[in-house]
């Protein structure tokens, strides 16, 4: 699960770089009852995504030429210089240098050496999340990369999470990621198939009824990739992709045992 402490390495924002703001707004307020707040006149038509007047992250039009719809996972920083230059040695590319964000924060963008897009973001006046792990906004997020090893490698040593092996049956294992000395659930999971036809980070969004939530979202022009499934003890779940073709999954989470 997420927390939004926004410490260093931690998820601390989500943002949805969409060729079409107006529909991918239309599409997720829509189907989360989010509300969409613009960021100001200055930030190229950003706009904050609201439940219930809390941030849980971000839209704005897509700044690579090309590229498709996507979202993308920003993880805490101390300090973002250091951190891209972590990212280049360790065989990571800097997409998008240092940016300062206004009197927000400090944000860089990269890919990994396995083709995977995420940020860093190095709080400010903006700390991130103000809600998760509650209907309508993210509880996990997860990386889904061909080359298991060389993502582990990447991302211990730029921003020194850990990775634990859970074996699903069939050869398939699943890696739960954490950062020492942070909450022992973990924050995101990691799965790793050269058969994967993209490699990517997106974002689980929590809801009430995953069924419901899967309906509702085709019915508003989506499409499924996986599920609805139930993992026992975990939840149930699907993977979809949005109009715009931006990956994302809903999991109505198992409740946890009480005692």
């Amino acid at each position: 699960m997420l927390s939004s402490t926004n410490s260093p390495g931690a998820p601390t924002w989500i943002d949805l770089g969409s060729n079409d703001v107006e529909a991918s707004s239309a599409f997720y307020t829509a189907l989360f009852g989010w509300t969409a707040r613009s960021a100001g006149p200055d930030t190229g038509g950003y706009v904050f995504l609201e439940l219930d007047g809390r941030m849980i992250g971000g839209l704005g039009p897509n700044m690579e030429p090309g590229s498709q719809s996507a979202w993308t996972p920003y993880f805490g920083t101390a300090d973002v210089e250091t951190t891209s230059k972590a990212v280049e040695q360790s065989g990571g590319t800097v997409r998008m240098p240092v940016m300062e964000v206004m009197t927000m924060g400090r944000m860089a963008q990269y890919t990994d050496p396995t083709g995977a897009r995420f940020a860093v973001w190095q709080p400010l006046e903006h700390s991130g999340f103000q809600v998760v792990d509650v209907p309508g906004s993210v509880s996990w997020l997860e990386l889904q990369t061909h080359d298991g090893p060389a993502a582990t490698a990447f991302y211990e040593s730029v921003l020194g999470w850990h990775f634990e092996a859970m074996p699903m049956g069939e050869g398939m294992v699943y890696n739960i990621i954490s950062i020492p000395g942070g909450p022992e659930t973990g924050f995101a999971g990691m799965m790793a198939d050269p058969q994967f036809p993209a490699v990517l980070w997106h974002p689980y969004f929590e809801v009430a009824d995953c069924d419901a939530s899967v309906a509702k979202a085709t019915a508003l022009g989506a499409s499924t990739l996986m599920g609805p499934d139930t993992l026992p003890g975990v939840g149930r779940m699907a993977q979809l992709t949005d109009p715009l073709g931006a990956r994302y999954a809903v999991i109505a989470t198992e409740p946890r045992p009480q005692g």
